[in-house]
């Protein structure tokens, strides 16, 4: 597990946002055992209480399931897989958006930058 934490946010939620991209990516798969709580704070060096915090919101969200002394798992709904994924795009799109209209570029020069600069770190990804 590899998290950068920023001091703006709430540290549960950083977590949180985490699983969600591991889920939208597919490194995180319906059903897969994840960490105990403990395990989780000790990995991610981080207070136990906040690892709980977390995986308290992600049952409330139905991102994760835990039965009894069962270990939490990812959860299997393709509906809410799906959600987070597009949760995930829109934020990332919308933040680009508010970012880049200041400069008022034609949609067709800016379809064209984006298309050549993600086409690009899709191949430098891939010859890692």
């Amino acid at each position: 597990m590899n998290i950068t934490f920023n001091n703006r946010d709430p540290v549960y939620l950083q977590v949180v946002r985490y699983f969600k991209e591991e889920m939208a990516t597919g490194r995180l798969i319906g059903g897969q055992e994840i960490p105990s709580r403990r395990e989780l704070a000790g990995l991610l060096q981080i207070n136990p209480n906040t690892a709980q915090k977390a995986y308290k919101e992600m049952e409330e969200q139905n991102l994760i399931t835990t039965a009894g002394n069962s270990p939490s798992r990812i959860t299997t709904d393709k509906h809410i897989l799906n959600t987070i994924r597009e949760e995930l795009i829109q934020e990332a799109v919308g933040v680009f958006v508010q970012s880049i209209s200041k400069i008022g570029l034609p949609t067709e020069e800016l379809l064209r930058v984006v298309k050549e600069k993600y086409e690009a770190e899709r191949v430098r990804e891939v010859s890692e």
